[in-house]
């Protein structure tokens, strides 16, 4: 019988499905849930891109299927696989102020398009002009505010726990 070997990398991308749909199971803040920055994360440090754009989108599929499925999950599905797509970008100039940078931006990102298509879908009492748009934006602010702290919050313990980990097993390698 063939022994099959599972990568610690396997382990990670699962880990960071179950838990990104859990943390949507439990109770929270209205979106301060730790998916952005897994699609952030994930972008930024993941050598197969496929993987890291499917890990957002499936840990929102498995909680959606607990949570149920509404008429504007398809931009917010979108709005993830964007925020991937930041993540791609700061590989290539990763600093601090970057990633805190492409945090808030993934958030911005978030609440205009989620917002927008809440606005366009009618299920909103706004009405269907620029006016009504501005107090769609106007009655999200305060799911944006959630947005940022979460983003950034969880974007600290991703990255600052990968900075942590790979800083420690380099100073007990070289000690």
């Amino acid at each position: 019988m063939k022994k099959i070997e599972i990568s610690p990398k396997i382990y990670l991308v699962v880990s960071m499905i179950f838990a990104g749909a859990l943390m949507r199971l439990i109770p929270h803040w209205p979106n301060f849930t730790p998916i952005a920055a897994i699609a952030l994360f994930g972008g930024t440090f993941l050598k197969r891109k496929e993987l890291a754009f499917l890990i957002p989108v499936l840990a929102m599929l498995l909680s959606d299927l607990v949570l149920g499925f509404h008429s504007t999950m398809f931009s917010v599905y979108i709005s993830f696989i964007a925020i991937v797509g930041f993540g791609l970008i700061l590989q290539r100039k990763f600093t601090v102020v970057n990633t805190l940078s492409a945090s808030v931006a993934a958030s911005v990102i978030f609440y205009l398009v989620t917002n927008f298509a809440s606005w366009t879908s009618g299920l909103m009492p706004y009405p269907m002009n620029i006016g009504g748009l501005m107090q769609a934006y106007i009655a999200g602010l305060p799911f944006f505010l959630n947005g940022i702290l979460g983003d950034l919050f969880y974007t600290s313990v991703l990255f600052g726990g990968l900075y942590f980990i790979t800083n420690k097993q380099t100073a007990t390698i070289n000690s």
